[in-house]
């Protein structure tokens, strides 16, 4: 049963004008650790690239948040909401602390799908709850 549908479209120039005005900081405070040493390492080889990460990241997280009806509000923050792929190359959400024990009460899962294209960057998500054999 779909629990909810979120959906965001980002300006990559928005992100790039961030990250040109403050740095490290804006990226630290959207993406987790993980998020960062992808970031850092994509950024350093092809900065367009780096860009490109953060404002999918974002839009991601922007859709994530919409779909599970919270918003920008605790237990979701944007560092407790991981943008990961699946070995074969799937966007994943993995979740951190609150977050993750919030959706996990809940019996939740998340589909995603991220796209950049020229000056924007998309993301649709679907969150639904799991349902066990006796439809509960």
């Amino acid at each position: 049963m779909v629990y909810g549908i979120g959906t965001d479209v980002c300006d990559v120039r928005r992100i790039r004008a961030s990250l040109e005005r403050h740095g490290e900081r804006f990226a630290q405070k959207i993406l987790c650790e993980a998020e960062l040493a992808t970031w850092r390492a994509r950024g350093a080889r092809w900065p367009e690239r780096g860009v490109r990460y953060v404002a999918t990241r974002f839009s991601a997280k922007e859709a994530f948040s919409k779909a599970i009806g919270l918003g920008m509000v605790m237990p979701m923050t944007w560092r407790a909401c991981e943008i990961a792929n699946l070995p074969g190359g799937q966007p994943a959400v993995r979740l951190h602390g609150a977050l993750r024990a919030w959706f996990d009460e809940r019996r939740l899962a998340c589909h995603l799908s991220l796209s950049d294209d020229g000056d924007f960057a998309a993301s649709f998500c679907v969150v639904e709850k799991i349902q066990d054999k006796k439809g509960l």
